[in-house]
């Protein structure tokens, strides 16, 4: 397997153990042509990237792509989706610093009403139909709303009707995560939406330098829901 690209890795801008370069460093050392750091969004309220550090971190990458001039080394944030509008943290004044949008739901990622307050508990207690569709919409409205590159582990936290989703990704040109940490896409889900013919990403979600281009959960449920391998971006068998 050559991997191109993984697009979700984390550092200690947000609570990842390594620095971006040591993310760097890694990924050179197992041949990935393409490195994203995106760290988590600054509306998580646990880790959260600082507003201050965007354009610090802008410029360590800058200098990173100097230095390192056999990878491409790019700057993205993981979003939290907020509410059932599709809100993110996103804000104008950072997005510019930015090469990509990953968007996913977090428990961590900040309230903006109790509504969404009420689902976050939902997600973690009763996990009802009504956070569930909570859930759907949230992810629906996020990218008819936002310029979103990936979804990052949809299902994870918190349930999703994935063929609605997946249907809303095709037609805005976003794609789905299969991730390596969280196992989200799985199985049954791309079993459900194999007809619809999304594209996908699978991610590291490294929180540990070790762990950029860990792909092993991720190939494992590829190969057991036999999805057509030309679909997945970043990677080639």
């Amino acid at each position: 397997m050559q991997i191109l690209a993984d697009y979700h890795t984390h550092t200690i801008y947000s609570h990842g153990k390594g620095t971006i370069e040591d993310n760097v460093k890694v990924a050179i050392s197992k041949g990935i042509k393409t490195i994203g750091i995106s760290d988590h969004g600054y509306k998580h309220m646990a880790y959260g990237v600082k507003i201050k550090d965007i354009a610090k971190m802008r410029e360590e990458i800058d200098k990173l792509n100097e230095k390192y001039k056999e990878i491409n080394i790019l700057l993205g944030m993981e979003c939290n989706i907020l509410d059932e509008k599709g809100n993110i943290d996103l804000n104008d004044k950072f997005s510019s610093y930015l090469d990509y949008i990953m968007a996913g739901y977090h428990f961590g990622s900040t309230p903006r009403s109790i509504r969404s307050l009420i689902n976050h508990c939902d997600n973690y207690i009763a996990k009802s139909e009504r956070a569930k569709e909570h859930n759907t919409n949230a992810i629906i409205n996020a990218m008819k709303n936002n310029d979103i590159f990936i979804i990052t582990h949809p299902g994870d936290k918190g349930d999703v009707y994935i063929e609605d989703i997946a249907k809303v990704a095709k037609n805005t040109d976003t794609r789905l995560e299969i991730n390596s940490s969280h196992g989200f896409l799985n199985v049954k889900q791309i079993k459900e939406i194999k007809h619809i013919g999304n594209k996908f990403i699978i991610g590291s979600d490294a929180h540990i330098p070790q762990n950029v281009g860990n792909f092993k959960l991720a190939m494992n449920i590829i190969n057991e829901s036999k999805i057509d391998v030309t679909l997945i971006e970043n990677i080639i068998l």
